[in-house]
């Protein structure tokens, strides 16, 4: 009976997790690091980058567009984890001839250095 309880409990907890509304008001916002950093919950990168190019990938990749455009200067995407789909907010913004990338998880505290491993794998391939 207990076993039946937990599934059902599992299976609510990952259907909102990939079906929870996103806001573009929380997570469309400035990017205001000006260097790199690795946090338990995501990374920022400051690269001398083309937007439009890093757009193509990040898309590629099968990132979806929350809010923004290359022609804004700033793009706010969600990606999400392969296995459980959990959502993860990515931040590309244009500011003088960089761009600031901030990847960062939506659902918990760590993301054992998934969005890093993600952003680095996007630069690779520019």
């Amino acid at each position: 009976m207990w076993i039946w309880i937990i599934i059902a409990l599992v299976v609510i907890a990952v259907g909102y997790i990939q079906l929870a509304p996103s806001d573009p008001g929380r997570w469309h916002l400035d990017v205001t690091a000006d260097q790199d950093k690795d946090f338990a919950g995501g990374a920022i990168r400051v690269v001398e980058v083309d937007l439009a190019a890093m757009d193509a990938v990040i898309r590629k990749s099968g990132a979806k567009v929350l809010s923004g455009s290359v022609d804004e200067g700033h793009i706010t995407y969600i990606s999400r984890t392969r296995i459980a789909g959990f959502p993860d907010y990515v931040t590309v913004q244009k500011h003088g001839n960089k761009l600031r990338i901030f990847s960062r998880l939506r659902f918990g505290r760590s993301d054992l250095g998934v969005n890093k491993r993600r952003v680095e794998g996007w630069l690779s391939q520019l």
